[in-house]
């Protein structure tokens, strides 16, 4: 008969890792999923964006552009300068050039009237987290149905 009380789980070094990382990706995806549903429902403060200069990073094979300018709100608050259009590409303005845009409280961003789909990231990082999260929990229930198994096969002989 096997002693249940004496065999534990052991929790290895890798699986602390696991999930580790699993809890750092929740917290990160939890963190911007709140501003992430906000832009993709274009739900702020709207009001205009002026269209500055253009800033580019060249990525191997890529180009990302984003431009800058300055968000007017429509309440008459204080106008933000040096704010990023989210969403913007080298060739979507002219500087000068003046949009519709809404302000969800990120810092440094304003989105267009399109919205945007950062949630898409948000839910990514969330079930990558959960998954990470889920395998040492299901390591666990894995032994303790081995566990079980063992008990009875020693009980039925």
């Amino acid at each position: 008969m096997v002693n249940t009380d004496r065999v534990r789980p052991r929790v290895s070094a890798f699986g602390m890792v696991v999930a580790g990382i699993g809890v750092l990706l929740v917290v990160l995806g939890f963190q911007g999923l709140g501003p992430a549903l906000a832009a993709a429902r274009a739900d702020g403060a709207w009001g205009t964006f002026t269209a500055r200069e253009v800033t580019c990073i060249q990525h191997p094979g890529h180009e990302q552009c984003s431009w800058q300018g300055e968000f007017r709100p429509d309440t008459g608050s204080a106008v933000r300068a040096d704010i990023t259009l989210y969403g913007s590409d080298r060739d979507t303005f002219a500087p000068g050039a003046v949009t519709r845009a809404f302000d969800t409280g990120r810092r440094g961003h304003v989105y267009g009237p399109g919205g945007s789909n950062e949630w898409i990231m948000s839910a990514l990082l969330l079930l990558a987290g959960g998954f990470l999260l889920g395998l040492p929990v299901r390591r666990y229930f894995a032994w303790r149905r081995t566990l079980r198994a063992a008990s009875l096969a020693s009980r039925s002989t």
